[in-house]
């Protein structure tokens, strides 16, 4: 589904990923750990094409989309969840997921059922349809954004820091949305500082540090890496 390859971007003088390779195999749910700074959210935005590529290769569903326009990805079957949720806020909690089936809003009927199925996912979302996102709380934000993500019935789903400052109880909420999407077959490449529930959940994993990646194997190899588990598992 996805394959990276050399993977490069950079801010001015500032590498923020150097060279990353990867690969997400369909219905695999993979995860990137790392410390804050390490070129997490950089690698993704890249993906999603809203950071460009200073080197290397992007091939989803085997096309090369390095130079590609974001919203031509979202018409290959890719939707990202970003960081800070990004939420448009003097929208309607409706609005929004409408505006995330913007690709395919000739599909009412289609648009309806998906926005039925999300507030089944997030019940909250159905009690607050017609508030304004910006007055939402923060878990409830978060809950917008991957659902708003999922309106495009994408192939291939981005998640970037889904547990950001939220409460435990919501991120158990979000992880368990996360493990219901793996058993739909939906391909999810998950970013988390959150390590023990991202590698939980994940068929493989990565670790990116300084904008490379140092460590890879399945989420369970991983958790119980003595390195991983002293660095962002607190233990030793």
């Amino acid at each position: 589904m996805l394959k990276i390859d050399k993977l490069e971007v950079a801010y001015g003088a500032i590498q923020a990923v150097k060279g990353v390779s990867l690969e997400v195999r369909a219905g695999e749910v993979v995860t990137i750990i790392g410390a804050n700074g390490a070129g997490k959210s950089s690698l993704l935005r890249c993906i999603a094409g809203l950071e460009p590529a200073a080197g290397g290769s992007i091939r989803i569903a085997d096309q090369d989309c390095t130079r590609l326009a974001p919203h031509k990805r979202v018409g290959l079957g890719v939707a990202m969840s970003p960081e800070g949720r990004g939420v448009f806020p003097d929208q309607t909690v409706r609005e929004n997921l409408l505006l995330g089936a913007y690709a395919r809003r000739q599909d009412k009927a289609g648009v309806q059922r998906a926005i039925e199925r999300e507030f089944e996912r997030f019940p909250r979302l159905r009690e607050r349809e017609a508030q304004l996102a910006g007055t939402l709380s923060g878990g409830e934000q978060q809950m917008l954004a991957i659902s708003r993500a999922l309106m495009s019935e994408p192939r291939l789903l981005l998640l970037d820091e889904p547990s950001l400052g939220l409460a435990p109880l919501i991120i158990k909420d979000i992880f368990k949305a996360i493990r219901q999407l793996r058993e739909s077959g939906l391909t999810i490449l998950l970013v988390e500082q959150m390590a023990k529930q991202a590698l939980g959940v994940a068929d493989r994993a990565y670790v990116l540090e300084t904008g490379c990646i140092t460590l890879q194997g399945s989420g369970a190899e991983l958790l119980n890496d003595p390195k991983v588990k002293a660095a962002y598992l607190g233990s030793h």
